[in-house]
């Protein structure tokens, strides 16, 4: 299959909005090298972490690299929000 071919290909497989997203994300420094290492990881660090993230609110997300070099991700506890007063109307 030439490069026209799998162009092609691959306008059929994707939304208009699915492929604007990856070109926009593509953009970002270092985004395939993220991906490479990403894809790299054995099948089961690679579900975990995928699971870990999208569970997630980034915003509660902390990231510790150790003595080791291992990236410790970790989340913040959420504390439950306090319910307010009642208020007794007459």
């Amino acid at each position: 299959m030439d490069e026209t071919e799998w162009l092609f290909s691959a306008l059929g497989q994707y939304t208009s909005a699915e492929l604007r997203e990856l070109l926009y994300v593509a953009q970002e420094p270092e985004f395939f090298e993220l991906m490479r290492g990403l894809f790299a990881l054995p099948d089961e660090i690679r579900s975990a972490l995928q699971d870990f993230l999208t569970k997630t609110d980034p915003c509660a997300t902390k990231i510790a690299v150790d003595a080791d070099g291992r990236c410790i991700l970790h989340r913040d506890a959420l504390e439950p929000k306090a319910r307010p007063p009642l208020k007794i109307v007459p």
